[in-house]
């Protein structure tokens, strides 16, 4: 059995997909991009800024299924420039435990939505 999981403490989706889906103890997110979820605006000052923002709704997010960054196993990270990369490899590295982070991929991307530089999904389990 499915639940969605939504919290306006993220950005609301805007299209026909949720924030997130609950099945059993593992939490499938969608991705998430720097959109501010108080005023659905942007948040692209820098690729740090932008990466922060990403992971602060992805935390929303967890949180509204009752989950931490601990409890994530696998992310997806899509990006428009390699070339970023470290740098956004440090902002997303201060949200875990290098011992215990979990398995990632990163893809560089042709476009994202919103022409975004970046996009992260993440599954969880409880």
């Amino acid at each position: 059995m499915k639940k969605i999981i939504y919290t306006d403490k993220a950005p609301a989706p805007i299209g026909p997909y949720n924030q997130a889906v609950l099945v059993g103890n593992t939490l499938y997110t969608s991705g998430q991009i720097a959109l501010d979820p108080a005023t659905m605006e942007l948040v692209l000052d820098d690729i740090e800024t932008e990466t922060k923002q990403v992971m602060e709704n992805m935390k929303a997010v967890l949180a509204a299924a009752n989950m931490t960054f601990e409890n994530v196993i696998k992310t997806t990270i899509f990006i428009m420039n390699m070339g970023d990369f470290a740098r956004i490899n440090t902002v997303y590295g201060s949200y875990f435990d290098e011992a215990t982070a979990p398995a990632r991929e990163t893809v560089q991307v042709a476009c994202l939505p919103k022409n975004v530089n970046i996009e992260i999904s993440m599954i969880a389990v409880k």
